[in-house]
């Protein structure tokens, strides 16, 4: 069991909101997802990948090696969503308060994660 729990309890409670904001997508999210101009097909996708990475987390509060896994999957995901914004010359808020801070919340859970895991 990874010890502290509650780094990986807090990113899985922001992954699920997350998942239920993009459920349909409330208006920021979608001129977030429009900005990059990621494909409105592929926006269905959203909700059950965040809510997926949510339960993984939760799971790997006591399987150590899947908070490891999710946590790295996450990084991943965001470092892709940074790109995103910076190939779309979108340097304003999207950029730098929910992708990059994300990003940075997500690499410091992987860091403890690997570290008390």
């Amino acid at each position: 069991m990874v010890q502290p729990w509650w780094p990986l309890a807090l990113l899985a409670v922001i992954q699920l909101c997350d998942a239920v904001l993009c459920v349909r997508p409330v208006a920021f999210i979608r001129q977030c997802l429009i900005d990059v101009r990621f494909p409105e097909y592929f926006w269905k996708f959203l909700p059950p990948l965040k809510a997926a990475a949510a339960a993984g987390l939760i799971v790997g509060i006591w399987v150590p090696p899947l908070a490891v896994l999710v946590c790295a999957a996450l990084v991943c995901y965001f470092v892709v969503a940074v790109s995103a914004h910076v190939r779309a010359r979108d340097f304003g808020r999207n950029l730098f308060l929910n992708a990059t801070a994300m990003l940075v919340i997500c690499s410091a859970t992987l860091a403890f994660t690997v570290q008390f895991a």
